[in-house]
């Protein structure tokens, strides 16, 4: 349970672009009177297309971030072994900015010096301002493509319905209705991993889904005209 929630981020922004790309293609659709069979194959494309790129840009955003960490420790450590007297005097810096003074702030720079590794972790954290990313950069790219995917598949699941059990209803209603679901869950799980308003980001949730399929509708009906 642990190890799932250390991916939540990615889930939560997998999901948003997975449902909201997908909507606005059954929306465009729709706008256009596109039967349920090239819904599903515009929209299934989507979802193997964009999000396949989604996740690859996660994995790849991660390995980055991690190759630049080390580049910048390695750094760290080569000041150490060059320029000792400035580095320890950025250490001593570092902790009179946070009150320390006199001979507390001299013990705590000479404990802190005597261990290069720990020196470094120290100058990371508090000159750089950077953290080592301990997640697996392949389960980041999982999770986004994985939420994605069971995300974006919500506004479709009415129209693979009618395709194998055709029935009188608006299809683009009840995807719509499903949708609207699924962003309401999409942004109270925002809420709850960012710790902010969970309505708030509920309503942020659903008005850029809505903005997003508004604008695809009336392309879809623009260019079904112009073009049919």
């Amino acid at each position: 349970m642990k190890q799932i929630q250390q991916y939540l981020t990615e889930v939560v922004y997998g999901s948003i672009d997975g449902s909201i790309s997908t909507f606005a293609v059954v929306a465009g659709a729709a706008g256009a009177n596109l039967n349920s069979s090239i819904v599903i194959i515009l929209g299934v494309a989507n979802l193997i297309a964009d999000g396949f790129s989604m996740s690859i840009g996660s994995y790849l955003s991660s390995k980055s971030e991690k190759l630049q960490y080390e580049k910048f420790k390695q750094q760290e450590y080569w000041e150490i072994e060059n320029l000792r007297e400035s580095e320890v005097q950025e250490v001593r810096d570092i902790f009179q900015e946070k009150g320390f003074k006199g001979t507390l702030l001299e013990s705590v720079v000479s404990k802190i010096t005597e261990n290069r590794d720990e020196w470094v972790d120290i100058m990371m954290k508090h000159e750089l301002n950077m953290i080592k990313e301990q997640r697996n950069s392949v389960a980041i790219g999982l999770a986004t493509f994985i939420s994605f995917l069971i995300a974006g598949a919500v506004p479709l699941l009415i129209y693979i319905y009618d395709f194998f059990l055709p029935g009188q209803v608006n299809l683009f209603f009840y995807s719509s209705l499903l949708t609207g679901v699924s962003f309401i869950a999409i942004g109270l799980l925002k809420g709850i991993v960012t710790q902010s308003n969970k309505l708030r980001r509920i309503v942020e949730t659903l008005s850029l889904g809505t903005i997003a399929a508004t604008l695809a509708y009336f392309t879809g009906e623009l260019l079904d005209q112009w073009i049919g």
